[in-house]
């Protein structure tokens, strides 16, 4: 289901503070980090991610892939950070942005 964009502009919120906690390097969408992404949405449902990806485009593409591939949806791009977001009804409430920052 997709965020409404007052949802949205809470997540962004949330997320300002955050630090990206995986990187896409040039050698792209690897299956290590796909699951490196997929652990830390389990954990922490709301997380960033820095694509350092060639040009702009080729940024857009590996976004969207990630985000298909990661069943997540995407908040917000600022240059090569990703916001992503997917919600885990059973996420440990120390380790989740989401419920940390209610």
């Amino acid at each position: 289901m997709m965020p409404s964009s007052k949802e949205l502009r809470q997540f962004r919120a949330q997320a300002h503070s955050l630090r990206p906690i995986v990187t896409v390097a040039s050698k792209g969408l690897s299956p290590s980090v796909l699951e490196e992404v997929n652990r830390a949405l389990t954990d922490h449902e709301l997380i960033k991610v820095k694509v350092s990806v060639g040009e702009r485009t080729e940024r857009e593409v590996v976004i969207a892939a990630l985000c298909e591939q990661s069943g997540a949806h995407l908040v917000q791009r600022i240059g090569n950070i990703a916001t992503l977001i997917r919600h885990n009804p059973s996420a440990d409430p120390r380790k989740s942005n989401l419920q940390r920052s209610r």
